[in-house]
């Protein structure tokens, strides 16, 4: 299996091709971008190995805690974790409900502390309108720019796709260089 600087470096020097490839089918330097910094990102920081204590768990910095009850829960190369398109969908799932609880908190706080400092409102009217405002924009970007979000899901699987089938190589030739010992001994 790849060291963590083995698996960066893979997806370091594959930015170019998926950069490229993505430039030729879609002729759009925005989302040739987006595929990109997606693919960057899946590979660096949400990829594959955000199950155990790697390099793209570390990267997270003062908010990896929030991958702890992930690093629990999912069994190290697994299919959950490694397995192509589930892997990135669950990563996907599980940061949206982490995404979720911070942006609610950080709701409600905002209209107790706006409630405190003016002396208007009710902070639970504040905090129903930030969470209706936030679910229309959430609504209003995805039915706007559908293309974008496959875009940058795509760049998502891509960087996970990249770790794990350096894995699945890499296992592979070590089973297979062991068979061979074997054989000659």
């Amino acid at each position: 299996m790849p060291s963590g600087r083995t698996h960066d470096s893979i997806t370091l020097w594959s930015l170019p091709v998926v950069a490229g490839l993505t430039f030729v089918q879609t002729q759009n330097g925005n989302l040739t971008l987006i595929v990109s910094g997606s693919f960057l990102f899946g590979g660096l920081m949400f990829g594959p190995d955000l199950d155990i204590y790697s390099q793209q768990y570390k990267r997270w910095g003062v908010l990896r805690w929030i991958w702890l009850p992930y690093r629990k829960q999912v069994r190290h190369r697994s299919f959950l974790s490694h397995g192509a398109i589930v892997g990135t969908v669950l990563r996907i799932c599980y940061l949206s409900v982490w995404l979720g609880i911070l942006g609610s908190v950080m709701i409600v706080g905002g209209a107790i502390v706006h409630q405190v400092l003016n002396g208007t409102g009710s902070w639970q009217f504040l905090a129903q309108q930030g969470f209706e405002v936030s679910a229309q924009v959430l609504s209003r970007s995805l039915q706007q720019h559908p293309i974008s979000w496959l875009s940058a899901a795509i760049g998502l699987e891509l960087g996970a796709l990249s770790h794990s089938i350096s894995d699945w190589v890499g296992s592979r030739v070590k089973r297979l260089k062991n068979s061979s010992k074997k054989r000659t001994s």
